[in-house]
């Protein structure tokens, strides 16, 4: 408490409370100030303050809706922007939807039509995977023109020549077409024969192992182990063959330049589907992994069709025999 403050305030408390000294008149002081400002009526603000009649009148109008608003239901901002973005989702889902049926609508139409409603799967290229452009940049467009074969009857001629007669009634038309054509062809679009081949292949790496070693006599130049460490192996009249894998390998037998020119010979690169990636150069555009491929793929739908007994026989009557005649 100031000093000045507390001499005006000593005579009268002083006169009133005779007795106390210093001390009561220190805690009288602080009490009047405590209680002084509470008991005095609150002072209106300045004029500064005060806002005018229509800025009153907006207040008061605010406040009763505000009464209103708050007897019926009150709703949230957060319920208010979440109301509006519900809305606004479910109107793109709706539109979207509608996209996506009209879109559906119009590829079921291409691709079925009344007139041609019984197409074959191999003819075409589905609507539905077809890119409105090519992301593909050819630095020569000259190479990017490459025809195929859509001749059914020259596809059953091939067949004839590489399986014997009636090769072309051995599998169905859809799979005759898959099991010539490359990935490389219409992008994939129409299938191709790379799981064909790679059963295929084993069933001929299968065969040809079978053919070594049940040969009928074994073979002169197999080398046989030397007996070392005083040990004598196991021997058995079944087992005297299986050392001639030791000289011969089923790779050695179906090598890849054989496979392509009995592809060759079938009349198989007439009716490949694939894409060279150079027309002028096919050898360099891996033309003869290709026909391996196929002749592979060839045997694996005929292992799917009918059965590892009948694909054998082929195996070893319209690939191994030939080949074996032109060693």
């Amino acid at each position: 408490m100031p000093r000045d403050v507390e001499k005006l305030f000593r005579a009268p408390i002083a006169k009133k409370f005779p007795a106390s000294g210093a001390l009561a008149i220190r805690r009288y002081a602080h009490t009047e100030i405590r209680t002084t400002p509470s008991s005095l009526p609150r002072r209106p603000p300045p004029m500064a303050t005060n806002g005018s009649r229509s800025a009153y009148s907006l207040t008061r109008q605010a406040a009763r809706h505000c009464q209103s608003a708050a007897n019926s239901r009150v709703v949230s901002p957060i319920q208010c922007l979440s109301r509006s973005f519900a809305t606004t989702s479910s109107r793109k889902e709706a539109e979207a939807e509608s996209k996506i049926n009209q879109l559906s609508r119009k590829t079921a139409e291409a691709e079925r039509p009344d007139e041609i409603r019984q197409r074959p799967r191999w003819s075409y290229t589905p609507e539905g995977m077809k890119a409105p452009f090519s992301p593909h940049i050819t630095k020569n467009p000259a190479r990017s023109v490459w025809k195929v074969n859509e001749d059914p009857k020259k596809l059953d001629q091939m067949y004839v020549k590489l399986l014997g007669r009636d090769g072309d009634k051995m599998l169905p038309d859809e799979t005759k077409w898959l099991a010539v054509t490359h990935k490389s062809f219409d992008q994939g679009r129409r299938g191709f024969n790379d799981k064909l081949a790679y059963l295929g292949r084993q069933a001929v790496i299968l065969e040809t192992t079978n053919r070594i070693v049940t040969g009928t006599d074994p073979l002169k130049k197999a080398i046989v182990p030397e007996k070392s460490y005083q040990r004598t192996p196991f021997e058995h009249p079944a087992l005297t063959r299986v050392d001639n894998l030791n000289a011969e390998q089923p790779q050695k037998i179906v090598t890849k330049e054989k496979v392509e020119a009995l592809a060759l010979a079938a009349g198989l690169d007439k009716v490949l589907r694939w894409k060279p990636a150079k027309p002028e150069n096919l050898s360099g555009s891996g033309q003869q992994i290709v026909l391996n491929s196929a002749v592979f793929a060839i045997v694996g739908a005929i292992t799917l069709q009918h059965g590892a007994e009948v694909a054998g026989r082929v195996i070893r009557d319209r690939i191994l025999r030939p080949l074996s005649a032109n060693r």
